[in-house]
């Protein structure tokens, strides 16, 4: 174990709450992390992430927006059940990002993502209105702070880990 750590925003800038992801990691990214902590926007860019998921990481953390029927601005921290497939995903998309087809693209790839972990947010909207829908619902922004400080702890725990081994 050597404490490495990725922290993967995801998101469409364009689809309001989807951006949670991308907001958290522009934001991680103005404070003095660890030298072994990469901070990285993928965005929509999916190839880009299961290429990175196929590196030696002791932690991933994705951080995304993710409805699962709470309240707006709800955080959710989630240790994901990582798919085992050969075959590669029928739903690749160079230019969406479907983390569970990314993880099977790893996969079939021959690679091993090691421990993931999601942060993620629940969105009040990530459909698009007539006028992009950009930015952040308010109670989804609210909670930029509180993710921050998660993934903070996060960083903290695999490092703490990583120096006791």
């Amino acid at each position: 174990m050597n404490g490495k750590v990725l922290v993967a925003g995801i998101g469409n800038i364009f689809l309001g709450d989807d951006a949670f992801g991308v907001e958290v990691v522009n934001r991680l990214t103005q404070l003095s992390l660890p030298g072994n902590v990469c901070v990285a926007d993928f965005g929509i860019r999916s190839l880009d992430l299961a290429y990175a998921l196929m590196e030696d990481w002791d932690l991933v953390i994705l951080v995304d927006a993710l409805p699962r029927g709470g309240e707006p601005g709800t955080l959710y921290i989630f240790e994901p059940e990582l798919p085992r497939s050969d075959k590669f995903p029928a739903s690749l998309d160079a230019h969406t990002m479907d983390p569970v087809a990314v993880l099977q693209l790893v996969s079939a790839l021959g690679g091993t993502a090691g421990r993931i972990l999601v942060v993620g947010c629940e969105p009040a909207t990530v459909e698009p209105d007539a006028e992009g829908n950009m930015g952040l619902s308010e109670r989804v922004a609210g909670a930029l702070d509180g993710a921050i400080h998660i993934v903070e702890e996060l960083i903290s725990r695999v490092r703490s880990e990583a120096a006791a081994a």
